[in-house]
């Protein structure tokens, strides 16, 4: 990458310019001013650069799931899977396993984070502290109450990993355990519940600070029961969003971006079909088929998404006219914001990280620039 760029338009994370230029020294962005202020050469990039997306739910790529059996390699090539789809940082996630699992991933992932893989920036554990009548493709009979040893491994991940984001229900953890895990660091977010409204402002209260999947797998909006949903909607937690048209209708995507002008973020929750063409793959002995952008288990449950960041964000501007502004901000700063990386990611400004990507004027990445 040269280290003065230009392009038709830059957006630094909050407006759109025109007519200015990058400085770039080593890995970080050392200026952003008047084109006609750029030292020269000065490479000129037709298209739109925006800051590098990040994605904090992805179950796998590159043909890897991340499970009890993930080792650094295995991490190092979902996070290049996804580097090379546009996401320059990713939370490789579990889904609900056994405890003994779970160590092993924690383990993998504080190796990871030491070596220096590129593209890792911690993990996300969804479950196994979930409610089994909101388990979606979650394994039943994994799922459980969080216990005291549960609680001392994931604090003690927090503390040891760059960012820990814990997928939890509350009928499965109490208020106490919540406030551990997020005063030692952890990112908890509520999922996979059945909760009712009141029980999850408990749970925020408690310091949980994010909901998972909004609409996916809890507790629906209703007039007398506003559940988690209502919760999210009328609250100031973060949330994860599948924009695949798919999870959810358009019309429920365009109520929760009314109703929460900020906070909302883009994830994929894809699984290892991400960056491959295969069609086929199993998930704790259950097959998961690829058919029409849809991932299922056999008896039609969704199980995680066909999606990229790139595209989710394309859908957002072309099928709910939502502003590009706002639609990139949900792939990058929101994200980067959660898990305390607004210094590095989600902007294009002095101090920030180098990792940008061009896209033409149907938002398709063209070219991935410092990653």
């Amino acid at each position: 990458m040269g280290n003065v760029l230009t392009a038709t338009r830059i957006f630094d994370g909050e407006r759109f310019l025109t007519g200015h230029a990058v400085v770039v020294e080593g890995v970080r962005v050392t200026a952003l001013l008047p084109l006609d202020q750029a030292p020269p050469p000065v490479r000129a990039l037709d298209g739109t650069l925006v800051p590098a997306f990040l994605d904090l739910q992805v179950n796998g790529g590159g043909g890897v799931l991340v499970s009890g059996e993930t080792g650094v390699a295995d991490l190092e090539r979902v996070c290049a899977a996804h580097r090379a789809l546009g996401s320059a940082g990713v939370l490789p996630t579990l889904i609900t396993d056994t405890p003994e699992a779970t160590a092993r991933v924690i383990a993998a992932g504080v190796a990871a984070a030491r070596a220096g893989v590129p593209g890792f920036l911690g993990l996300h554990l969804e479950g196994p502290h979930l409610d089994p009548r909101r388990k979606g493709a979650h394994d039943p009979a994994l799922i459980r109450p969080m216990d005291a040893a549960d609680l001392d491994r994931l604090c003690r991940a927090a503390r040891d990993l760059p960012a820990l984001m814990v997928t939890l229900a509350p009928e499965a953890a109490t208020s106490e355990q919540i406030h551990a895990l997020s005063q030692a660091g952890a990112i908890v977010s509520l999922g996979h519940s059945d909760c009712p409204y009141d029980t999850a402002l408990a749970a925020f209260r408690a310091g949980a600070r994010c909901a998972t999947h909004l609409f996916n797998a809890m507790s629906q909006l209703g007039h007398r029961s506003p559940g988690l949903v209502g919760a999210v909607l009328t609250g100031t937690c973060a949330a994860g969003l599948i924009a695949d048209g798919v999870h959810v209708h358009p019309a429920a995507m365009a109520l929760a971006l009314a109703a929460r002008p900020e906070g909302i973020f883009l994830v994929t929750d894809c699984m290892a079909f991400a960056g491959t063409d295969l069609t086929e793959m199993t998930l704790h002995g259950r097959q998961v088929l690829r058919r029409d952008g849809r991932l299922t288990l056999a008896d039609g449950t969704l199980a995680g998404a066909d999606l990229t960041l790139p595209d989710a964000v394309a859908r957002l501007v072309r099928t709910l006219g939502i502003s590009e502004a706002r639609a990139l901000r949900m792939a990058s700063a929101i994200p980067a914001a959660l898990i305390g990386r607004a210094g590095d990611y989600g902007a294009i400004r002095p101090g920030t990280r180098a990792e940008m990507l061009l896209l033409d004027r149907d938002m398709r990445v063209t070219e991935r620039l410092g990653f």
